[in-house]
């Protein structure tokens, strides 16, 4: 079983019910930075999460199994919950993940670099202070 903590699960809720806001007013949606980083610890599967639906199950952000082809959309809390992993691994909750990179930037990036794990390499040597040339 995969527990969010609630922190993370009100972040995910809140750009659910932000994006319905904006689309019931019929505003531009919003594009928040993903909230949670799924992964699997023996292989190259991540998932970012931005939103989580009413129901509890139901998460919206970006997946990337690992064939070099990100995606865009939903997928089952419960689901990702219930795989199995050799030596009784799980998929795990990356608790050191934080960004303000909005979820389309990361899903741009992940398509041009081929997955998620070359985005965050990316991302981290974008972020980091340079020193000298270059």
């Amino acid at each position: 079983m995969i527990v969010l903590p609630p922190t993370i699960r009100h972040g995910l809720r809140a750009n659910d019910i932000n994006r319905r806001a904006a689309v019931r007013l019929d505003k531009p949606e919003p594009d928040p930075a993903p909230v949670v980083k799924f992964f699997n610890p023996l292989g190259p599967q991540v998932w970012l999460a931005s939103e989580l639906a009413a129901d509890g199950d139901v998460l919206h952000g970006l997946a990337d199994l690992g064939f070099g082809c990100p995606e865009t959309g939903p997928w089952s809390l419960r689901e990702l919950a219930e795989v199995r992993l050799p030596f009784g691994l799980r998929i795990e909750i990356d608790i050191a993940f934080d960004t303000g990179v909005p979820l389309s930037v990361w899903a741009s990036c992940a398509r041009r670099c081929g997955s998620i794990p070359a985005t965050e390499i990316l991302f981290g040597r974008s972020d980091r202070p340079r020193s000298g040339p270059g």
